[in-house]
């Protein structure tokens, strides 16, 4: 490492791998950490659950304004009204003379928190704030204004060229899929690198950490038919029924398929002489008797893993195995994949390793890659296929999508610096 005029290191001084404009930059962003607290109360403090497409909205409005200042265009993308989806927040600013990477920045305006919850909308605990989305998202959307305020500030922003996309249904996807992403994914194939601020998470022994890999979340559906007839004859004339050969199929599954970042969960099961069931509110009915062998059985399960490979594996290993059938019965299986996967690669790795030094260079430390099964699904994936990314840049929080739902309070700060310093030096 470098050593400074008076023979100290970078370790010890900060600034001695920061230029004056990078170190005006950090200080730009901590000049304003009391008014994007503020900001960030004000975002809490209106419930914007993805059904409540008022209060999405007026999320979008406060932001919007704040992107507006910022000298961004703006739009808020309507989708239809069969979506029943409140629409999304896409902001553009080209840079004069840009010869530096083009960014994509995003974020969401919605929470799992409907209108109808009883979790406090804002409470300030310390060095603590428990909210409503405090840090899944509301947190890093407000890291991502406060890093181009601070840019704005210096005179930086001018020759960047970077697009921000707010998503207002990232909880809750709309459907269909190619109409609620569509808006992102055009913002991604005119972007070279995207950056996502969903919360991130604590490593080992405390440190900050970001995310090089988010596994794909998908589905499975199992239907399963058996004979019909006189318990006494099962095992018989009648075959093993439904419900023996589900179980069958799902044990096999815990016994053939586990594998590194893969998990397939059988979430509802019915089973019986009749069944019902309703996809929309994922419930059903069904009737057995006990001396009666079961005609019908169907499984609803979730379905995660890190890549296309490990996906078309997975599924050629699940089909054999429902096809292996026992006697008189009869399976299918079919999937549905609702975010792809964000495969880690050598590009996401890079920037990871630019997102760490730059937060070494600040005097905030190094930075750990979190588990790709440590975390959800997120818009990110969507871009992931077009071009390099990273994600997990926001505030540090616990317990999101629960009660309690809380973030550091310092980490806001921490995070916008780190965004600030890593999107000026991308745009250089």
């Amino acid at each position: 490492m470098a050593g400074t005029a008076n023979g100290s290191t970078a370790a010890e001084n900060p600034a001695a791998n920061l230029s004056l404009s990078e170190q005006q930059l950090i200080a730009a962003v901590k000049e304003n950490s009391g008014q994007a607290i503020a900001l960030l109360e004000q975002s809490v403090k209106i419930n914007s659950g993805t059904m409540n497409h008022a209060g999405v909205r007026a999320v979008g409005q406060l932001f919007q304004a704040q992107l507006q200042q910022l000298g961004f265009s703006t739009r808020w993308a309507e989708m239809p009204a069969a979506m029943q989806r409140a629409g999304h927040l896409i902001a553009e600013h080209e840079g004069a003379g840009q010869q530096g990477k083009r960014v994509l920045l995003i974020g969401h305006l919605d929470t799992v928190f409907e209108a109808d919850s009883k979790v406090a909308l804002w409470e300030r605990h310390g060095d603590r704030i428990r909210g409503q989305g405090v840090s899944d998202m509301k947190g890093g959307d407000v890291v991502i204004l406060e890093a181009l305020r601070a840019l704005k500030k210096i005179g930086a922003l001018d020759s960047a060229s970077i697009r921000v996309v707010f998503s207002g249904d990232e909880e809750r996807a709309g459907s269909p899929l190619e109409i609620a992403r569509a808006d992102l994914i055009a913002a991604a194939k005119q972007s070279d690198i995207a950056l996502a601020f969903e919360n991130a998470i604590h490593g080992k022994d405390g440190k900050d950490t970001a995310t090089i890999g988010r596994r794909a979340s998908g589905s499975f559906s199992l239907k399963v038919q058996g004979q019909q007839g006189h318990s006494a004859g099962v095992f018989g004339a009648h075959g093993y029924g439904a419900i023996y050969e589900t179980a069958r199929i799902l044990n096999s599954f815990r016994e053939q398929l586990i594998e590194p970042d893969l998990t397939f969960n059988a979430g509802l099961m019915l089973g019986g002489s009749e069944l019902s069931h309703d996809d929309t509110s994922s419930t059903g009915t069904a009737f057995g008797k006990n001396n009666v062998i079961p005609k019908s059985a169907l499984v609803k399960g979730d379905l995660r893993y890190l890549s296309n490979a490990q996906r078309e594996r997975t599924y050629a290993k699940m089909r054999a195995i429902v096809a292996q059938n026992l006697p008189g019965t009869s399976a299918e299986i079919s999937f549905r994949e609702t975010y792809p996967a964000m495969a880690p690669s050598a590009g996401n790795l890079a920037i990871f390793q630019r997102y760490s030094q730059a937060s070494q260079d600040a005097g905030l430390g190094s930075l750990e890659i979190i588990a790709p099964g440590l975390r959800g699904a997120g818009d990110i994936q969507f871009v992931a296929p077009y071009l390099d990314s990273l994600d997990g840049l926001g505030a540090s929080g616990r317990g999101a999508h629960s009660p309690d739902e809380d973030m550091e309070l310092a980490s806001l700060e921490r995070a916008s610096i780190r965004a600030a310093l890593m999107i000026y030096r991308l745009t250089r």
